[in-house]
């Protein structure tokens, strides 16, 4: 059937906008759903309200769809038939339909919304949220209320009303409702401080202060003395006072306070590293204002870092220690006696004696720094070598074979030795069959004595042992000791950097080579640590753009000294406790 949907808009002016639409269509479906013929877009419409379908001769029928009925011509129905050449008017809440026929012409509906100006906003305003809730002004006074109360009052009171407990990672804290005011996550350190704000921030509207860190960190090591720290540090620029002067006055701690340096709530993950600036204001220019210190300046790795110095043992046999600049080539004389040169020779008789050993004994077809350097489990540094674990297979220690068993001396024990060569059997010694070969002089058909003598009396065996020549001798330098003979004393060093530390693990990518030059180093006195120029080919200072790797003061250093960095007679293993810059110790 031929339909002919007219709506008439009104401007803001009043004048009308007409528009007409035809359509072909077997009904007209009336609602608010925009799916509908005619689309009412009232709330006192319902999505599918009414549709008009056509009837006999000629007539129409409208029926509501849904629950709610119209009215036509005043009268509100839920069904009627009529005849369109008669002109009929439907409300449907607003709006007004009028159907009308001329002749055999498309039956016309005319579509128009009924709403005076001054009722216009009132009909959207009923159906709105806003006409059941309180003004604006009221909402706001009441939900600036609850803020306060949720985000202050209740931490405020909860947290003044507590019993001070020490901070413990296993019981959240009893100030309540506090999220709001942490801003971001804690540090891996700190993690497990998250739900206890109070065990770092002891009082309300006040930083936190350096003896709430000393509650954990009780034992941490002094930097240095706090008078000779403020004396050190540089001046600020004006800025830079002004900012801290205001700081200071709402309750922040000075320049020098454990938060300056070490900064939380900065994300998850290791907490962020010392910035190098932190460093330089001291040691930037340092021995203008301590005359009398030992430190050089330093202020940037790639720019302004002194040369690396070395602890060693510079006399032969002493425990004596001496500290010098790597560029000038100390001499360590630790008391032995070993060529990295020799060992490393690809093609020397190390390393036949490895490739006659095999994959079977852990070798290859040379020696490598490997065989005899273990790392530590945390692969940062390396064990001490052990001569029975890691030389032995080369330089064995076996004297004597009783029956199927070998017997060993004890390395590290000189009176042992002597004491296991006197009693050996007078009779002349039986030469020890081994299919290895060492370096040196070989016995016919893979055959070798250990170096005690023919058969005479045991003082000469236990003198040739000890000499140059022997066994202990192949390593080791002779002594004497009372008339009697022996070696001199080993003094090997865990750790040469006195004031700084240097992680192997970062650097297994690299070979060892590159910076110990082990390969080409002929004696066993020399000091096989790189120069700082060997550093920078990949570390610069932090702020460097072109650095493979920039690095910061803390890369290497610590404010606090580091277990296991310093010998136990550095100053600052002296005590500890640590110093608190800006106030008297105690």
């Amino acid at each position: 059937m031929a339909f002919l949907i007219r709506t008439i808009d009104f401007t803001a002016d009043g004048r009308e906008i007409v528009r007409d639409r035809p359509i072909e269509a077997a009904s007209v479906s009336i609602g608010r759903a925009a799916e509908n013929t005619l689309h009412l877009p009232d709330l006192a419409v319902e999505q599918e309200h009414a549709q008009i379908e056509p009837v006999a001769d000629g007539r129409l029928r409208i029926t509501a769809v849904g629950t709610l009925g119209f009215t036509m011509d005043g009268r509100k129905i839920m069904q009627a038939e009529f005849d369109p050449h008669a002109g009929h008017e439907f409300a449907f809440g607003t709006y007004r339909l009028t159907v009308s026929q001329d002749g055999s012409e498309p039956v016309t509906i005319t579509v128009r919304q009924v709403i005076d100006n001054e009722g216009a906003g009132d009909v959207v305003r009923s159906f709105a949220l806003s006409n059941a809730m309180p003004g604006k002004r009221a909402m706001a006074w009441v939900g600036l209320g609850l803020i306060l109360l949720a985000f202050l009052a209740v931490p405020i009171y909860s947290n003044l009303s507590r019993e001070p407990v020490k901070p413990n990672y296993r019981i959240p804290g009893a100030t309540k409702w506090d999220a709001s005011w942490s801003t971001g996550k804690l540090s891996q350190a700190h993690h497990g401080l998250e739900d206890n704000c109070e065990a770092c921030h002891a009082k309300p509207f006040e930083s936190v202060r350096d003896e709430t860190c000393l509650t954990c960190h009780e034992k941490i090591g002094d930097h240095a003395e706090i008078d000779r720290q403020n004396k050190g540090l540089g001046p600020l620029a004006p800025f830079d006072a002004m900012l801290w002067s205001v700081a200071e006055t709402f309750g922040k701690e000075g320049q020098n306070s454990c938060t300056t340096c070490h900064t939380e709530h900065e994300g998850a993950g290791k907490m962020a590293a010392t910035p190098q600036q932190f460093c330089a204001d001291c040691h930037d220019g340092m021995d203008s204002r301590l005359t009398d210190t030992k430190l050089a300046n330093a202020a940037d790795f790639g720019t302004a870092h002194p040369q690396l110095q070395a602890v060693f043992h510079p006399q032969l046999g002493s425990k004596t220690t001496q500290r010098l600049p790597l560029d000038k080539k100390p001499v360590e004389q630790h008391g032995l006696r070993f060529p990295h040169e020799l060992h490393l020779n690809p093609r020397g008789g190390v390393a036949r004696m490895a490739g006659n050993l095999g994959a079977e004994e852990g070798y290859g077809d040379k020696l490598v720094c490997a065989d005899c350097h273990t790392p530590t489990a945390d692969k940062a540094g390396f064990l001490p070598v052990d001569m029975e674990e890691d030389c032995e297979s080369c330089h064995s220690l076996v004297y004597d074979k009783v029956g199927p068993t070998f017997r060993t001396l004890r390395h590290g024990d000189v009176a042992q030795l002597r004491a296991d060569l006197a009693a050996m059997d007078r009779a002349p010694r039986r030469p020890i069959v081994s299919n290895r070969r060492r370096p040196g002089e070989f016995g016919v058909g893979g055959v070798y004595f250990q170096e005690f003598g023919r058969p005479q009396r045991t003082l000469v065996g236990i003198n040739q042992a000890l000499s140059r020549d022997g066994v202990c001798g192949e390593c080791h330098y002779p002594t004497s000791t009372n008339g009697r003979l022996d070696v001199m004393p080993v003094h090997l060093r865990s750790t040469y950097l006195l004031n700084g530390w240097f992680d192997h693990k970062e650097h297994d990518k690299e070979k060892c080579s590159t910076c110990h030059e082990a390969d080409t180093s002929k004696t066993s006195n020399d000091l096989l640590l790189p120069e700082v120029a060997v550093c920078r080919e990949c570390h610069l200072g932090e702020d460097a753009r072109k650095a493979e790797v920039p690095s910061s003061c803390a890369m290497c250093h610590s404010y606090h000294p580091k277990k296991g960095s310093l010998p136990d007679n550095h100053p600052t293993r002296k005590r500890d406790t640590v110093a608190l810059l800006g106030r008297k110790p105690g």
